[in-house]
């Protein structure tokens, strides 16, 4: 079963495409790090793929009714503030509305997966806490923690461990790591190309809005193309406790 299918997609911003023809399909059970520099078209990708911008050629996600989309996938923007002074439960909570006849309270099966949620993100001791009041990375937590309650075969996330300390970059990738291994498949924008080597079993690397290579971190990060597309050498080491990876020097 495909859970993304993406056929040619092009999205321009005037007379530019920012996207250029991009062709991909994602399967259960893969956890996808789209990495590329800044402008390579990132968000710009997720976006048109779930019918957020206009574009054009196919996309799975977008040709489906928004009711079925929001059962489909879940989707973490790299904005992050939380507007409304309620509690972190709460905010949480609004994962399991796509789920819920209108009007509908919480179900046993609701609450269950705010719990699940919850304890995937270690927010246990802030479950009652206002969520404006917590920090930054602290929030980015919530809203990821709301994105794993909505429980779709596919998660979209845009740079969500953006402002995480390390421990809890390193958490977060090991929970998308592990709803991969569980089945379910998610596609992550990232920076961190030491994290994307290191949890990703596939990555998809864009440059100037084209997809310029698709395939295990080992075949995508290869010398040339981190010199090509980011301008710097780099370390790749397939170690026993795991692939390291390490920028080195500019290119350029």
């Amino acid at each position: 079963m495909t859970l993304l299918s993406l056929s040619d997609l092009t999205v321009f911003r005037n007379d530019c495409p920012i996207v250029d023809g991009v062709t991909v399909r994602v399967l259960p059970g893969e956890c996808v790090g789209l990495i590329g520099p800044n402008g390579a078209g990132k968000t710009t990708l997720l976006r048109a793929a779930l019918g957020l911008l206009e574009a054009r050629g196919y996309s799975s996600l977008a040709a489906l009714p928004a009711s079925e989309r929001a059962r489909a996938v879940a989707w973490m923007p790299q904005a992050r503030e939380i507007a409304w002074p309620v509690s972190v439960e709460a905010v949480i909570a609004l994962g399991r509305i796509p789920h819920l006849p209108r009007g509908a309270r919480l179900r046993d099966a609701d609450r269950a997966a705010v719990d699940a949620a919850i304890a995937h993100m270690e927010l246990e001791p802030m479950r009652h806490r206002t969520a404006t009041h917590l920090s930054g990375g602290e929030q980015a937590r919530v809203l990821i923690a709301r994105a794993l309650a909505q429980e779709t075969p596919l998660l979209l996330a845009d740079e969500p461990i953006a402002g995480l300390d390390p421990a809890h970059q390193i958490a977060t990738m090991q929970v998308f790591a592990g709803l991969a291994r569980a089945g379910r498949s998610v596609i992550v924008s990232l920076h961190d190309l030491a994290q994307a080597a290191r949890h990703c079993t596939r990555l998809l690397m864009l440059d100037r809005g084209q997809l310029v290579a698709d395939g295990p971190p080992a075949q995508v990060l290869t010398a040339d193309n981190v010199a090509r597309v980011f301008g710097v050498t780099a370390f790749y080491r397939d170690t026993p406790q795991g692939v390291v990876f390490q920028p080195m020097e500019l290119t350029k």
